[in-house]
């Protein structure tokens, strides 16, 4: 039987659940970013529905963990693997406190489950919005070579990256068939987009003539793990080098840092898994994102 150990506390959920993200860092990359992530709440603290999850066998070790932290509606979960009674129950607590939950995300079976239990308590279905894959990158395989070079993002160029950015959220959608805006994308607002920047999370790949032609995100080390992310090349500009090479130099620098480098796909996507593929990222687990339809 598993103890589930809901927590507001984010120093908390680290103090308890750290050691156990950190034996892993690859695999539970989403909730080490997010767990690190600076946040600040006005008077009342955070909203119902922002939480950490701790999971524990009946020994009292942690088995699991997982999060509600999307800012936006739906609020959807996200879960880490964990034993299948587990992931049951969660959805049994969080229909009993009367938290309404409608989406699903993160590692398989898990989330599959969960979402399952969540239909059959409120009535509805369950099914899934986005399969997405997790990928490491082993061995670097250099790209065919581009022109240009990779310079970092300044807040000089934030009227830039904000719609490349969302645009990226779009056309992700379009690539996998969808219609734009189908998939649950939390865009950032202008101060989280500026600091991330600060952080130098955002890369430009200039052509041979100075100007920008694609965007590459890669997140700060954590536990030892970068996350490249996001990838956008704007439409005028596809099918010349330009992602690959940039996707490899921002993960040849992480790698020379002493970091293992990772990054999600779209499995509905088959360009750009066919790029990352190339590059030598190899999966490492399935997700999805789920969705209670009434």
């Amino acid at each position: 039987m598993s103890v589930l150990e809901f927590t507001t506390d984010t120093a908390a959920f680290l103090a308890a659940a750290g050691d156990h993200l950190a034996a892993d860092p690859v695999l539970n990359t989403v909730v080490t970013a997010n767990a690190h992530r600076p946040r600040t709440w006005p008077d009342g603290g955070p909203p119902r529905h922002f939480w950490w999850l701790i999971v524990r066998d009946a020994a009292g070790a942690v088995v699991g963990a997982g999060m509600r932290t999307a800012p936006d509606p739906p609020h959807p979960l996200f879960l880490l693997p964990m034993p299948g009674d587990a992931a049951v129950e969660v959805a049994r607590a969080l229909h009993g406190r009367g938290e309404e939950t409608l989406a699903v995300h993160g590692a398989l079976p898990a989330a599959e489950r969960c979402a399952a239990e969540l239909a059959r308590l409120g009535g509805g279905r369950a099914e899934v919005l986005i399969h997405t894959r997790l990928h490491e990158l082993g061995e670097l395989i250099p790209p065919r070579p581009a022109p240009g070079h990779l310079r970092v993002v300044t807040e000089d160029d934030i009227d830039l990256v904000g719609p490349w950015v969302d645009a990226f959220l779009g056309d992700a959608d379009e690539q996998a068939g969808r219609a734009r805006g189908a998939g649950v994308h939390v865009m950032p607002d202008r101060a989280e987009l500026l600091r991330r920047i600060g952080e130098q999370q955002y890369w430009f790949w200039l052509d041979g003539t100075g100007s920008p032609v694609c965007l590459t995100g890669v997140t700060p080390p954590l536990y030892g793990v970068a996350r490249v992310a996001p990838v956008y090349t704007p439409p005028e500009e596809r099918g010349r080098g330009w992602a690959s090479n940039a996707v490899a130099e921002v993960s040849r620098r992480a790698l020379a840092g002493g970091n293992r480098v990772c990054l999600f796909t779209d499995q509905a996507n088959p360009t750009s898994n066919k790029i990352y593929a190339a590059l030598g990222y190899r999966p490492v687990v399935d997700m999805a994102n789920h969705v209670i339809v009434r």
